[in-house]
C-alpha cells in the first residue's frame, strides 16, 4: 500500500511549464474555452441518453407492433415487446463500446504522434451533431427503431473517440500545479450543461412544445435536434482558442493497422517504465465501471424500489446533476491541495458507504433516496475528475492521447461487470433494490484495487 501523502507531479515544475509563460487572460481564455465542450456536448448524455430521448421515447410503446400495443400493458406480451425494445438498445449500445475499444488507443496514438488532437476532436463533435441531428428522423415508427439505436450507438462513439482527444487536451491547457483544479471545472461545467439542457426540455413539455404539433414523436425528434444546435453553440471556441498540440517528434509515423503493433510496443513499454500508469488504468476500469452504473440504474431504483413519479424522477435527475456538478468542480481545488489519489479513494469510500444505506433504511420510504441517493451523486463527480487528473499527471509527455485511448478502452473492457451483477443479483433476491448491491460490490473492489495503487509515476 502506498504513502497516502500526494507527492510532487512529475514533469517540469509549474514555472517552466509553456501554459504558465503566457499572459494570464490569455490562460483564463484557454481554460474555459476548452471546458466549455463539456459543457456543450453533455446533453447528448443527459438529455438523449440517459434521461428523455431513448428512456421516454425510443423504448417506449410507439415502436412496438400496434398489434401489442392494443393488448393492453398489463399483457405479458406487451411487457415482452418493451423489454425486447431495452435490450436490442443495449446490444447497439455494446456494438458502439466493442468499437471504442478497438479504435481509441490507436486513433489516440496517431493523433499524439501527428499533434492532431484538435483534429480529430473536431472530426468527433461533427459525427456527433450529425447523429443528433439525425435522430430527429427517427419517427414514431417500429420501422425506424433501428435508425434510432443505430445513431444513438454511432453517436456514443463519436463522443467516447472525442473525449479521448479531448481529456489529452486538458496538459495544454493547465499546468502540474493546476490540473485538478481544470479538470474539475470541465466535469463540473458539463454537469450544469446537462442540467440547463434538461430544464428547458421540462419547461419545454409543460407548455407543450410552445404550440408545435407533437405526433409522430415530433417532439422527442425536436429535442434531438436542439441537443444537436447546443452542441455547435457552444463547441466552437475550443476549437477556435486552443492550439493544435505539436506532433511527437521522437515517436515514429505508421499505418493503421500497424499502429496496432506499436501499441502492444507500448503498453509493454508502459508496464516497465510506468508501472502506476499500467496498474491505474486497471483499477479505474472496475470503479469507473461502478461510477457509470450509480447514474445509470439510479432512475429504475428511484421509479420501481421507492415508488418516484415520473416527474419526481426528473427532479431527481436535476438535482443529482446540480449536486454532482457543483461537488465536482469543489473536488477539482482538493486534488490540487490533497492530492488526486486521496480524493478518488475517499469518494469511493463514501460511494459505498451511501449504497450500503441506500439498501439498509430501504424501509423508511422515499426520503432515504432524497438523502442517501443524492449523497452519492455528489461523490461521482469528484472520482471521474480526480481519475483524469491523476492520469494526466502520470501520463509520460507526447503520449496523453494515446493514454487517454487506453483509459477509454480499459473502462469498456469490463463495462459488462456492473450491469451483470446488478442483474445476478435482483434475479436472485426477486426485488430490484438489491441490485444496489452489485453496484456497490464493484466499487468495492474499485476501492481495494486503488489502495494499491501508488503516486509515483515510476513504481
Amino acid at each position: 500500500m502506498s504513502d497516502p501523502t500526494p507527492t510532487k507531479p512529475s514533469g517540469p515544475a509549474s514555472g517552466d511549464h509553456p501554459f504558465e509563460a503566457l499572459p494570464t487572460a490569455e490562460r483564463r481564455r484557454r481554460v474555459r474555452s476548452w471546458a466549455l465542450w463539456d459543457w456543450a456536448t453533455q446533453p447528448f448524455n443527459t438529455v438523449v441518453l440517459t434521461f428523455v430521448f431513448t428512456a421516454l421515447y425510443l423504448t417506449q410503446d410507439s415502436f412496438v407492433d400496434p398489434a401489442v400495443v392494443a393488448l393492453g400493458e398489463d399483457d405479458p406480451a406487451y411487457e415482452r415487446a418493451l423489454a425486447g425494445l431495452t435490450s436490442a438498445l443495449g446490444a447497439w449500445i455494446a456494438v458502439g463500446g466493442l468499437l471504442v475499444a478497438l479504435l481509441a488507443p490507436v486513433l489516440g496514438r496517431r493523433a499524439d504522434v501527428t499533434g492532431r488532437r484538435k483534429a480529430w476532436l473536431g472530426a468527433g463533435t461533427i459525427l456527433l451533431v450529425v447523429c443528433m441531428f439525425g435522430l430527429g428522423l427517427v419517427r414514431a415508427d417500429p420501422a425506424y427503431f433501428v435508425l434510432g439505436a443505430a445513431l444513438i450507438s454511432l453517436g456514443s462513439v463519436a463522443s467516447e473517440i472525442a473525449g479521448v482527444n479531448y481529456n489529452a487536451m486538458l496538459t495544454q491547457v493547465s499546468t502540474p500545479r493546476t490540473i485538478g483544479k481544470v479538470s474539475g471545472l470541465g466535469w463540473g461545467l458539463g454537469y450544469v450543461g446537462g442540467i440547463v439542457a434538461l430544464v428547458v426540455v421540462v419547461v419545454a413539455q409543460q407548455l407543450d412544445f410552445f404550440g408545435m404539433p407533437t405526433d409522430d414523436g415530433l417532439g422527442y425528434r425536436a429535442i434531438a435536434v436542439g441537443c444537436g444546435l447546443w452542441a455547435v453553440a457552444f463547441a466552437w471556441p475550443l476549437f477556435r482558442n486552443v492550439p493544435e498540440a505539436p506532433p511527437a517528434a521522437d515517436r515514429p509515423r505508421v499505418g493503421f493497422f500497424a499502429g496496432y503493433v506499436e501499441l502492444w510496443h507500448d503498453v509493454v513499454r508502459l508496464f516497465r517504465t510506468s508501472r502506476t500508469t499500467f496498474w491505474f488504468l486497471l483499477a479505474s476500469a472496475v470503479y469507473r465501471d461502478g461510477l457509470a452504473g450509480v447514474f445509470t440504474f439510479g432512475a429504475i431504483v428511484a421509479a420501481v424500489s421507492f415508488r418516484f413519479a415520473d416527474d419526481q424522477v426528473i427532479l431527481f435527475g436535476i438535482a443529482a446533476n446540480l449536486l454532482a456538478g457543483a461537488s465536482t468542480i469543489v473536488a477539482g481545488r482538493l486534488d490540487d491541495r490533497l492530492g488526486a489519489r486521496r480524493v478518488i479513494v475517499w469518494s469511493l469510500a463514501a460511494l459505498v458507504t451511501c449504497g450500503l444505506v441506500v439498501v439498509a433504511l430501504h424501509p423508511l420510504g422515499a426520503v432515504v433516496f432524497w438523502v442517501a441517493g443524492l449523497a452519492l451523486t455528489c461523490f461521482v463527480g469528484p472520482a471521474q475528475t480526480a481519475s483524469r487528473s491523476f492520469l494526466a499527471r502520470l501520463t509520460p509527455a507526447g503520449q496523453e492521447s494515446e493514454i487517454f485511448g487506453l483509459y477509454a478502452t480499459t473502462g469498456r473492457a469490463v463495462s459488462f461487470l456492473t450491469p451483470m451483477l446488478w442483474g445476478t443479483v435482483i434475479a436472485l433476491t426477486g426485488a430490484t433494490i438489491w441490485g444496489v448491491l452489485g453496484i456497490v460490490a464493484v466499487l468495492l473492489t474499485g476501492l481495494v484495487l486503488m489502495l494499491v495503487v501508488t503516486d509515483r509515476a515510476d513504481a
